[in-house]
């Protein structure tokens, strides 16, 4: 399967970005689809993970009162709304997909557990 993110840009603390990757190349309605980012100088971290229904999702603590992910299987689309942007968020955001689906989604949180990846986009928040 192919990923393409999009959707990052420059915004200041306290506004809204939504990301979104597209996927082709396979049956991605059965992928589950996760989020992570990597800050510059710091190894690239989990941020949310969907599974194939749509119907579980799980994110990290830093955030999930923030960060919502979702998914179109119609359009073959993976969401990451984030809201309160902090300049902590600051970091390059990739999507990545495997299938089968994982027992517990909770298992997605490591980079091992996912097989594709998409390029990333680049988000910036100012102070």
């Amino acid at each position: 399967v192919q990923l393409q993110a999009s959707g990052g840009g420059s915004v200041q603390a306290g506004g809204s970005l939504r990301l979104s990757c597209g996927a082709s190349g396979r049956t991605f309605s059965r992928y589950d689809m996760g989020w992570f980012r990597q800050a510059p100088g710091k190894d690239r971290e989990f941020v949310a993970a969907i599974r194939w229904t749509g119907g579980s999702v799980y994110s990290a603590d830093s955030v999930k009162e923030r960060f919502t992910i979702s998914r179109d299987n119609a359009k073959g689309t993976v969401y990451l709304q984030m809201n309160s942007l902090k300049p902590e968020d600051t970091a390059v955001y990739y999507c990545a997909a495997d299938s089968p689906p994982v027992a517990i989604l909770s298992a997605r949180r490591e980079e091992s557990s996912f097989d594709y990846w998409g390029q990333g986009t680049q988000v910036t928040v100012s102070s």
